[in-house]
């Protein structure tokens, strides 16, 4: 034991040694996938190779750095986004000059549940490793998190991992990618045996064969490329040199005269495409070998440094024009609060992204976000679940910040003689709720404090109560979501809670414009309440929204009270009319209305605003939504009729299925409703062989009868339409 501390305790001295390199040496990539394509394990071999661990962790035994809570290694999945710092050293220079660089790496989690941790990691990262699973290639959470990397322009290396198993289909992989992704990808290695004859992989850049022996090893062997694979190889090459010529001005005349790039012109042609964002490098075989060590090279080699990509754009607050920031030292500073967590030693830890400047132990900065400022207590660089205190964080690193109250995930730190805000982070809604409540009274405060900071971690995970019961509702993205909140309140806050049925979150709407009155007097002997409006309710496309218009002309209501009044509509759209659900998708326009000299108040207009809305909403055609998830069954072929039929029963479109890896995969959509205890039926009609993966899709309509329905068991009546 007092090894293994010893061990440890070397790497954190290395670290904070080695972590002023130049920007150029900087790389901050995240590591993104569909569920158990093997994100952690690639991982956790990177760590090993780095020597950032001195053995490979394994998820199968709850070994992993990276997965460290105890939830991860009880179920065996990412649930955090964990960050790292390692070092590699690229031996010789390429697209890239040789030397020491540093890489701070961020393991994401696969499951839907938990698609905030990939949202934020993705909005501060220069570059990605998309893994997949070399078995079925593209799946369906690969297409979210592709999206996702799009939306921030993130570049990617594609890694086809667990060609060693059976199943394993390089080339079908490969196709999956460009069909499925619309990706412009090509190999820069391919695999040397296949499932239980995999050894190796040939580098297509260099044409050598590289061979290992055992899986631990460190070793790669090179030899000349199997006579079998030559024209395999030669074949990928070709297409690699055409696809990435265009990159590079060189790399293009060369190919134009009929002549071979030589390594060097080669990579930097594909670094170019790479940075583009236009061309994405697969490597293929198994990530937990040595085979590693070319992803790495790829990752310093292939992958942008912070000042490889554009300045950093913004919004000056005070004029509103749009500013930029160099990713330097010398810039003014400017950093993006991406990630808040509770630590039970250091207390409230938000993690940052430093694009420009520097950032200091002790320094007051500006949230331009929330236009206030805050004195950053200690700076902390990550290590998983490790800690260690630093005096100044710089442009590219990214680092954790202790003492700031105010600074939630999204918001803008920045110098406040230069101030700027970020693009902030947006998260999808959420499509589940439960109510909750304390096991005991005494608890009841402290549920709520533990709630309070667990939705302060977890942007996805909200929280409210409804006012006709009293009870808590806690709403997140799925189920596995709640199931881990809930167990952390136990173990974490020690507040025990007991749980409702899961809820579907319905949403409520129009179909067609509407208008309503809201007219408030009370008199009670002195000065009276009197408040009156006139609103038309107008159907906006599915997910615009909300938006609130005034069309008064002739001071028919005096401007201090149009506030109140859209005040008084968004509180009643948060508790809905039809069933209690949260109104969307309209525009509410203030047309006319009175007001009194005397008894006029914000507070008559804002009750005003919300009889008006309810009276308007019944005239508009209201309409329930409900949320539609996007399903694939993987089943053995001979239970697909039964599947399909299963399916069916529960408003299921069923839009098509195929063989891959000896299973057929069925796609579809179906309503979460209809999805309550799915995982267990679909197990009996199996026999437990077969699995679903289930992600949200988008809102649509209920059925008429399934709304009456609805609107009656939450105690509504349900108004009549037109």
């Amino acid at each position: 034991m007092a090894e293994v501390a010893k061990k440890k305790a070397a790497i954190v001295t290395t670290a904070t040694k080695d972590r002023n390199v130049s920007y150029e040496k900087i790389r901050n990539i995240g590591i993104i996938a569909h569920i158990d394509a093997g994100k952690t394990t690639t991982t956790e071999r990177l760590l090993f190779e780095t020597g950032r661990t001195y053995k490979q962790g394994s998820v199968d035994d709850g070994t992993t750095v990276t997965d460290w809570m105890a939830q991860e290694r009880e179920r065996g999945i990412t649930i955090v986004s964990a960050a790292i710092t390692a070092f590699w050293d690229l031996k010789t220079a390429s697209s890239v000059e040789a030397g020491h660089y540093r890489i701070n790496l961020i393991d994401t989690p696969g499951h839907i549940d938990f698609t905030a941790e990939v949202e934020r990691s993705l909005r501060v990262l220069d570059g990605a490793l998309m893994v997949f699973d070399g078995r079925t290639g593209v799946e369906s959470q690969s297409e979210t998190v592709w999206r996702q990397a799009d939306k921030y322009n993130v570049p990617r290396i594609c890694v086809l991992n667990k060609l060693n198993l059976i199943g394993a289909d390089f080339e079908a992989s490969i196709k999956s990618i460009r069909e499925r992704l619309k990706a412009n990808a090509s190999p820069v290695t391919i695999p040397i045996g296949q499932e239980h004859e995999h050894r190796g992989v040939v580098n297509l850049i260099s044409m050598k064969a590289l061979t290992y022996k055992a899986v631990e090893d460190h070793a790669l062997t090179e030899e000349e490329i199997p006579a079998e694979l030559l024209d395999m190889a030669k074949k990928y090459r070709g297409e690699l040199i055409e696809k990435v010529s265009e990159f590079d001005d060189e790399a293009l005349n060369l190919f134009l005269e009929g002549k071979e790039p030589d390594e060097n012109i080669l990579k930097r042609a594909i670094r170019k495409g790479v940075i583009s964002g236009k061309f994405f490098p697969v490597f293929g075989g198994d990530n937990r070998t040595a085979e590693s060590q070319l992803l790495l090279n790829g990752v310093v080699e292939y992958l942008p440094s912070p000042i490889d990509l554009p300045p950093v754009a913004g919004t000056n607050p005070k004029t509103g024009e749009e500013e930029k920031r160099e990713r330097r030292n010398e810039a003014p500073m400017s950093a993006l609060a991406f990630k808040v967590m509770t630590d039970p030693h250091v207390g409230r830890l938000v993690y940052m992204r430093v694009y420009s400047g520097s950032i200091k132990s002790g320094q007051e900065v500006y949230n331009s976000t929330k236009q206030k400022y805050e004195r950053i207590g200690k700076l902390v660089l990550l290590h998983a679940d490790q800690r260690e205190l630093i005096e100044e964080a710089f442009a590219g690193e990214i680092v954790a910040v202790v003492g700031v109250k105010e600074t939630s995930t999204g918001d803008t730190v920045c110098d406040s003689a230069h101030p700027i805000v970020l693009e902030s982070i947006s998260f999808p809604e959420p499509v589940i709720s439960l109510a909750i409540e304390p096991a005991t009274k005494s608890d009841q405060e402290k549920m709520g404090n533990a709630l309070s900071k667990l939705s302060d971690e977890d942007p996805t995970f909200r929280i409210k109560s409804n006012p006709e019961t009293g009870q808590t509702i806690i709403s997140g993205m799925g189920e596995l979501q709640l199931e881990v909140l809930v167990d952390r309140m136990k173990r974490e806050f020690n507040v025990v809670a007991t749980t409702g049925a899961p809820q579907v979150a319905y949403k409520e709407t129009i179909k067609k414009i509407g208008e309503g009155e809201g007219k408030y007097i009370r008199q009670t002997g002195g000065r009276g309440q009197y408040g009156h409006c006139l609103l038309r309710l107008e159907p906006l496309g599915r997910g615009e929204g909300f938006e609130f218009k005034s069309e008064i002309k002739g001071g028919a209501i005096p401007l201090e009270y149009i506030g109140p009044i859209e005040k008084g509509v968004k509180e009643k759209m948060e508790n809905g009319v039809m069933a209690g659900f949260p109104m969307v998708d309209m525009r509410v326009v203030v047309f006319d209305g009175s007001f009194h000299d005397v008894d006029s108040s914000e507070m008559s207009f804002k009750i005003a605003g919300s009889m008006a809305l309810e009276d308007a909403f019944k005239h508009s055609d209201p309409a329930l939504l409900e949320p539609i998830m996007k399903i694939e069954v993987f089943t053995p072929g001979e239970y697909m009729g039964d599947v399909i039929g299963d399916l069916s029963s529960k408003r299921a479109q069923i839009s098509g299925s195929e063989e891959k890896a000896g299973e057929t995969v069925i796609y579809g959509v179906v309503p979460l409703s209809e999805l309550s205890g799915y995982a267990t039926k679909l197990r009996s009609l199996t026999q437990g062989r077969a699995r679903a993966y289930v992600e949200p899709s988008h809102y649509d309509e209920v059925p008429s009868h399934i709304t009456a329905q609805i609107v009656a068991k939450a105690g509504k009546v349900v108004m009549a339409r037109g």
